[in-house]
Protein backbone atom coordinates (compact mmCIF):
# COMPACT_ATOMS: atom_id res chain seq x y z
CA UNK A 1 0.00 0.00 0.00
CA UNK A 2 1.34 3.06 -0.99
CA UNK A 3 2.06 5.80 1.72
CA UNK A 4 0.40 9.27 1.82
CA UNK A 5 2.62 11.79 1.62
CA UNK A 6 2.36 14.74 4.00
CA UNK A 7 2.04 18.29 3.10
CA UNK A 8 4.38 20.99 4.42
CA UNK A 9 4.41 25.09 4.04
CA UNK A 10 7.04 26.52 5.37
CA UNK A 11 7.02 30.47 5.54
CA UNK A 12 10.27 32.63 5.45
CA UNK A 13 8.75 34.74 8.28
CA UNK A 14 10.00 38.21 8.53
CA UNK A 15 10.35 38.23 4.14
CA UNK A 16 6.27 37.76 4.39
CA UNK A 17 5.98 40.22 7.53
CA UNK A 18 8.01 42.85 5.40
CA UNK A 19 6.25 42.11 2.08
CA UNK A 20 1.84 42.11 3.69
CA UNK A 21 0.89 45.32 3.74
CA UNK A 22 -1.50 44.79 6.57
CA UNK A 23 1.63 43.16 8.73
CA UNK A 24 4.04 46.65 8.10
CA UNK A 25 1.15 48.27 9.59
CA UNK A 26 2.50 46.92 13.02
CA UNK A 27 5.54 49.26 13.09
CA UNK A 28 5.41 49.79 16.86
CA UNK A 29 6.28 46.28 17.25
CA UNK A 30 7.92 43.56 15.19
CA UNK A 31 6.21 40.95 17.53
CA UNK A 32 2.64 42.30 16.68
CA UNK A 33 3.70 41.48 13.31
CA UNK A 34 4.98 38.22 13.87
CA UNK A 35 1.74 37.51 16.09
CA UNK A 36 -0.68 38.57 13.22
CA UNK A 37 0.98 36.68 10.89
CA UNK A 38 0.86 33.33 13.46
CA UNK A 39 -2.57 34.08 13.85
CA UNK A 40 -3.80 33.63 10.34
CA UNK A 41 -1.55 31.08 9.51
CA UNK A 42 -3.26 29.08 12.70
CA UNK A 43 -6.54 29.39 10.99
CA UNK A 44 -4.76 28.29 7.81
CA UNK A 45 -3.63 25.02 8.94
CA UNK A 46 -6.39 24.40 10.72
CA UNK A 47 -8.75 24.69 8.01
CA UNK A 48 -6.18 23.12 5.52
CA UNK A 49 -4.95 20.66 7.74
CA UNK A 50 -1.61 21.08 6.70
CA UNK A 51 1.81 21.08 8.45
CA UNK A 52 2.55 24.66 9.08
CA UNK A 53 6.60 25.94 10.10
CA UNK A 54 6.89 29.83 10.45
CA UNK A 55 10.78 30.49 10.59
CA UNK A 56 11.94 33.42 11.78
CA UNK A 57 15.74 34.68 11.74
CA UNK A 58 17.72 34.64 14.98
CA UNK A 59 20.80 34.54 12.81
CA UNK A 60 21.98 37.99 14.42
CA UNK A 61 20.98 37.85 17.97
CA UNK A 62 24.38 37.28 19.57
CA UNK A 63 24.12 33.65 21.63
CA UNK A 64 20.71 32.21 20.98
CA UNK A 65 20.22 28.91 20.45
CA UNK A 66 16.97 27.19 17.70
CA UNK A 67 14.24 27.72 19.66
CA UNK A 68 10.85 25.95 18.51
CA UNK A 69 7.62 26.46 19.81
CA UNK A 70 3.69 24.96 18.79
CA UNK A 71 1.41 27.84 18.52
CA UNK A 72 -2.23 26.06 18.17
CA UNK A 73 -0.57 23.44 15.55
CA UNK A 74 1.54 26.04 13.39
CA UNK A 75 5.07 25.04 14.46
CA UNK A 76 7.49 28.41 15.12
CA UNK A 77 10.86 28.15 14.60
CA UNK A 78 13.55 30.74 15.61
CA UNK A 79 17.09 29.88 14.02
CA UNK A 80 20.12 30.07 15.85
CA UNK A 81 22.63 32.28 15.75
CA UNK A 82 24.61 32.54 12.44
CA UNK A 83 21.72 30.68 11.11
CA UNK A 84 19.21 32.37 8.58
CA UNK A 85 15.66 31.22 7.94
CA UNK A 86 16.86 30.57 4.53
CA UNK A 87 19.17 28.16 5.30
CA UNK A 88 16.97 26.24 7.69
CA UNK A 89 14.14 26.26 5.15
CA UNK A 90 16.91 25.08 2.89
CA UNK A 91 17.93 22.27 5.15
CA UNK A 92 14.35 21.17 6.53
CA UNK A 93 13.57 20.91 2.26
CA UNK A 94 16.13 18.90 1.76
CA UNK A 95 15.46 16.63 4.74
CA UNK A 96 11.95 15.81 2.97
CA UNK A 97 13.18 15.87 -0.19
CA UNK A 98 11.36 14.50 -2.67
CA UNK A 99 9.17 12.28 -0.25
CA UNK A 100 6.95 14.83 1.01
CA UNK A 101 4.89 17.56 -0.59
CA UNK A 102 6.70 21.05 0.03
CA UNK A 103 5.97 24.33 -0.27
CA UNK A 104 7.85 27.31 0.86
CA UNK A 105 6.16 31.04 0.68
CA UNK A 106 8.75 33.67 0.27
CA UNK A 107 9.64 36.51 -2.12
CA UNK A 108 13.69 35.87 -2.25
CA UNK A 109 14.19 34.41 -5.29
CA UNK A 110 17.80 32.49 -3.98
CA UNK A 111 15.68 30.19 -2.11
CA UNK A 112 12.72 30.22 -4.26
CA UNK A 113 15.35 28.49 -6.64
CA UNK A 114 16.86 26.12 -4.48
CA UNK A 115 13.23 24.90 -3.01
CA UNK A 116 12.37 24.39 -6.81
CA UNK A 117 15.51 22.46 -7.61
CA UNK A 118 14.62 20.12 -4.90
CA UNK A 119 11.60 19.13 -5.53
CA UNK A 120 9.20 21.70 -3.21
CA UNK A 121 6.88 24.49 -4.95
CA UNK A 122 7.16 28.41 -4.00
CA UNK A 123 4.71 30.53 -3.40
CA UNK A 124 5.60 34.25 -3.40
CA UNK A 125 4.44 36.59 -0.41
CA UNK A 126 1.56 38.25 -2.21
CA UNK A 127 0.37 34.42 -3.79
CA UNK A 128 0.58 33.36 0.12
CA UNK A 129 -1.32 36.86 0.87
CA UNK A 130 -4.16 35.84 -1.75
CA UNK A 131 -4.07 32.05 -0.71
CA UNK A 132 -4.83 33.26 3.24
CA UNK A 133 -7.23 35.58 1.76
CA UNK A 134 -9.09 33.09 -0.16
CA UNK A 135 -9.07 30.57 3.02
CA UNK A 136 -10.71 33.15 5.24
CA UNK A 137 -13.50 33.61 2.26
CA UNK A 138 -14.22 29.90 2.14
CA UNK A 139 -14.55 29.56 6.12
CA UNK A 140 -16.45 32.53 6.18
CA UNK A 141 -18.83 30.84 3.21
CA UNK A 142 -19.31 27.40 5.00
CA UNK A 143 -19.57 29.00 8.56
CA UNK A 144 -22.62 31.34 7.30
CA UNK A 145 -24.02 28.21 5.34
CA UNK A 146 -24.17 26.60 8.51
CA UNK A 147 -25.67 29.22 10.36
CA UNK A 148 -28.25 29.84 7.84
CA UNK A 149 -28.91 26.43 8.06
CA UNK A 150 -29.23 25.61 11.45
CA UNK A 151 -31.41 28.64 11.58
CA UNK A 152 -34.56 26.58 9.94
CA UNK A 153 -36.86 25.76 12.37
CA UNK A 154 -37.19 22.51 11.07
CA UNK A 155 -33.08 22.58 12.85
CA UNK A 156 -34.43 23.75 16.08
CA UNK A 157 -37.60 21.31 16.77
CA UNK A 158 -37.24 17.86 18.02
CA UNK A 159 -38.92 15.12 15.82
CA UNK A 160 -42.14 14.58 18.04
CA UNK A 161 -43.18 18.56 17.20
CA UNK A 162 -42.09 18.43 13.02
CA UNK A 163 -44.04 15.32 13.31
CA UNK A 164 -47.10 17.14 15.22
CA UNK A 165 -46.67 20.15 12.31
CA UNK A 166 -46.68 17.53 9.27
CA UNK A 167 -49.80 16.23 9.72
CA UNK A 168 -51.17 19.79 10.49
CA UNK A 169 -49.81 20.51 7.09
CA UNK A 170 -51.69 17.99 5.45
CA UNK A 171 -55.11 18.40 7.20
CA UNK A 172 -54.61 21.81 5.62
CA UNK A 173 -53.40 20.87 2.00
Amino acid sequence: MARTKKEYLFIDGYNITNQWKTLRNYTDSIENSRNKLIEGLIEYKAYRGINVIVVFDAHLVKGSNEKKEIIAGVEVVYTKEHETADSYIEREVTRLGRDEIVQVATSDNAIQEIVIARGGTRLSAEEMFQEISRTKQEIKRKTDSNNNNNTKLANMLDNKTLEKLEKIRRMID
